[in-house]
């Protein structure tokens, strides 16, 4: 991947999709905080014109504090359990299913004892990857 990549992005650290850069060795990218001073997630994150991606992990018996950003976004759980709430909606989510979060609410998740969990996340770029934990402003 040619090292322009991880240039014009909206969150430091992240590779840029586009102009020629259109296929991600996930296995091979590094990764960023993206929960930082919040949460202890940590992963790859691309970004394309519209819309930015990550394969985040946080570790088995962590959590995120509650957070919100001025982005939706879609979580695909890939292994491991989370306890999510969202908007005051608390669910046990197993590997499968499918989390959406809009704009400005807060949520938060605790992963489960016994595995890491490793989701695919997708956001919109009107904000970067990391949110703002409650009661911080943005």
């Amino acid at each position: 991947m040619p090292d322009d990549a991880k240039q014009a992005t909206k969150t430091e650290g992240a590779y840029k999709g586009g102009d020629g850069n259109y296929y991600f060795d996930v296995a091979n990218l590094k990764g960023l905080d993206a929960g930082p001073g919040y949460a202890p997630t940590f992963g790859p994150v691309v970004e394309g014109e519209l819309t930015q991606v990550g394969i985040m992990t946080i570790p088995a018996g962590q959590s995120s504090d509650p957070h919100t950003h001025p982005n939706e976004q879609w979580i695909y759980l890939l292994q491991g359990r989370l306890r999510a709430v969202v908007d005051g909606q608390e669910r046990d989510v197993v590997p499968g299913e499918l989390m959406y979060i809009p704009a400005n609410i807060v949520h938060n998740v605790e992963v489960m004892p016994g595995e890491d969990a490793h989701f695919f996340t997708c956001k919109d770029l009107r904000h970067g990857i990391a949110g703002t934990p409650v009661g911080t402003g943005d």
